[in-house]
């Protein structure tokens, strides 16, 4: 998919839920993969650890290129990882449609986020709970899609950081602020996605909220009508 057949789809599907595949049964991938199409949602995303920059390490590029084989949905892939660019065309080729990494992952976030644009798929950076968004006003003009964290990456059992929520207003009153997309990552469910609605976030990444329940479309629609909105599953 292009960098604006992906756009286009994800605007038009806002707000969306983002299933966070971590949480999934990898032993039984291409059912929870059937299971989410079934369940009504239009993108997946996949966390990409490397056990460096964040503490913990996950799966790479096969994954995601076995994820791609399986689905056609929108696969929104975030780097936690140190020099991303090495990596954009592989991840490109494996069947990124979205890359996002971490603007305290580099030095130099802009020739990253131009990589990424010259591959045609849809760019984004990702702010960790401390970093305030003032870091990353010089590069908007090259994001699609701005993560807030609302957890430490790579860091598991952690509260939801509510605090982060002021993010939203502060990218929407910077130039560019009212075309960037808003995604928001970290202890998303029934109790925090209300809020975080309401302060901006259009795109919630939500791992145990999904992949945690039985019925994944029940859990589809839970999430979707504490934001009051008309895209629930029928």
């Amino acid at each position: 998919m292009s960098r604006n057949n992906t756009l286009e789809m994800l605007r038009e599907s806002t707000p969306a839920i983002l299933p966070s595949l971590l949480l999934c049964d990898f032993g039984n991938l291409e059912r929870e993969i059937e299971k989410v199409h079934e369940a009504g949602f239009t993108s997946l995303h996949l966390d990409v650890m490397d056990g460096v920059f964040v503490p913990n390490f996950s799966y790479g590029i096969t994954i995601v290129e076995a994820v791609r084989k399986l689905t056609d949905l929108t696969l929104d892939v975030h780097l936690m990882m140190v020099e991303p660019q090495k990596y954009i065309q592989a991840f490109v080729d494996a069947g990124a449609d979205l890359l996002t990494f971490h603007a305290e992952a580099v030095e130099e976030r802009r020739p990253v986020l131009e990589a990424i644009r010259k591959a045609d798929v849809a760019s984004g950076l990702a702010l960790n709970p401390n970093t305030p968004v003032s870091i990353i006003e010089g590069d908007l003009d090259l994001c699609d899609i701005v993560m807030v964290m609302s957890v430490h990456a790579g860091f598991g059992g952690q509260s939801f950081i509510d605090s982060v929520l002021d993010k939203f207003s502060q990218i929407r009153n910077t130039p560019r602020g009212d075309q960037i997309l808003l995604e928001i990552d970290g202890g998303i469910n029934t109790d925090t996605i209300q809020a975080a609605h309401e302060k901006g976030a259009e795109l919630f990444v939500a791992g145990s909220a999904v992949f945690k329940k039985e019925n994944y479309r029940q859990a589809h629609n839970n999430l979707l009508h504490q934001m009051g909105s008309s895209n629930e599953r029928t």
